[in-house]
């Protein structure tokens, strides 16, 4: 009997990276050492990704209507297509000059909109099959390549983000979202809302949410026993009130009860920001639950986004994205679309990668508890 995880992938937005990105994973044979995976996406996308990456020129695609019919070996990209994609529709932005040139500003700019509302539409819908491939427990794990959030929006759909989109489809209340690269671990108390909002949920009952999400989230890949740090909302945690009260009123409180149910909390207080990253670095914390998204996004992709000044191009992309607290498990790229480069077999997989290597570690880790 095949031990390995089933995996459904997106295909993400068809007019960004995910199409070249999904291409590069599924020419590996790393990929199919680890896992059963299967894109949910569109062939046609992905005949036109395939031509513009090296190395993939063999690659067959198998159309299958359910991850029951799918192959899973080397060679063969094994696909459940999504109506919705045209590609005569399809507008990459690295060629809006060329575009404008040809037919004019006005005329050009209705095309990407087209454009855009298809890519929206149609990422999408690939999300809302592969959640529900999960939900049928069909596939032991999703995996995510990047949306446009303007783009799904412009189609109808208003949602913040896949976060969001899996929480609505899953019917999930109580979540969050993990970032990680390598070592570094960091969950969020808040996410795609304004700084100001951000600000005002920063509340006992939900920063205690978030630090139980983290720990049953590290536990998940394996940590038995994970040492959690809680950066303040303030400079300096606030100054006994001297900057702000949040971490005395609402966070303190949080960690305090958090400590009463066995959860290790090595400072057993909140942590200023301006330092909480450089202890995780060394070994301090397993995972660092922060107050908002920037504070959290930007550690990350300082470690996990390397550009070479020197070439003018970005040496690695790496670091995942995990929403915690779903039935099922969800890992994604921690990048965006790349639309400015996307289409000329450029883009970065490993993110990607990553994220295999995570949603592969969390589904084993379920299938050996025993878990659905």
């Amino acid at each position: 009997m095949d031990q390995r995880p089933i995996v459904g992938i997106t295909m993400g937005d068809p007019s960004g990276n995910g199409p070249e990105l999904s291409i590069k994973v599924m020419a590996k044979a790393e990929t199919y050492d680890m896992c059963r995976p299967l894109i949910v996406g569109d062939i046609t996308a992905l005949e036109e990704a395939k031509k513009v990456v090296k190395g993939a020129e063999n690659l067959k695609f198998h159309k299958i209507a359910s991850p029951a019919e799918g192959e899973f070996r080397l060679g063969t990209v094994d696909v459940l297509e999504v109506p919705g994609f045209e590609l005569k529709k399809r507008r990459f932005r690295k060629d809006k000059a060329e575009l404008v040139a040809s037919c004019g500003e006005e005329e050009a700019q209705r095309q990407y909109e087209i454009s855009h509302r298809m890519s929206g539409e149609c990422a999408f819908r690939y999300i809302v099959k592969v959640i529900e491939l999960a939900m049928n427990q069909e596939v032991d794990a999703t995996v995510t390549n990047a949306l446009n959030k303007d783009y799904i929006n412009l189609a109808g759909h208003h949602y913040s983000g896949h976060t969001e989109i899996y929480a609505a489809y899953t019917k999930t209340s109580s979540y969050a979202m993990l970032l990680a690269y390598n070592g570094l671990r960091v969950v969020h108390n808040s996410t795609h809302v304004s700084l100001r909002e951000a600000c005002d949920r920063v509340k006992k009952q939900r920063v205690l949410e978030v630090i139980r999400l983290a720990d049953q989230g590290c536990k998940a890949l394996g940590i038995k026993r994970p040492k959690i740090g809680v950066a303040g909302l303030n400079p300096h945690c606030g100054e006994d009130g001297l900057f702000g009260r949040e971490e005395i009123e609402e966070i303190q409180p949080a960690i305090d009860a958090a400590l009463a149910e066995g959860i290790d909390i090595p400072d057993r207080a909140p942590i200023p920001a301006d330092t909480a990253f450089s202890k995780a670095l060394g070994g301090w914390y397993d995972v660092v639950v922060v107050m908002y998204h920037d504070q959290g996004h930007i550690p990350l992709k300082v470690v996990g986004f390397r550009y070479n000044q020197a070439l003018k191009k970005w040496d690695a992309v790496e670091g995942i994205n995990m929403t915690l607290g779903l039935p099922i498990i969800r890992v994604s790229v921690d990048h965006g679309t790349g639309e400015g480069h996307a289409g000329d077999g450029g883009a970065d997989e490993k993110s990607l990668m990553n994220a295999l290597n995570y949603a592969v570690t969390m589904a084993k880790s379920r299938m050996k508890a025993g878990e659905p």
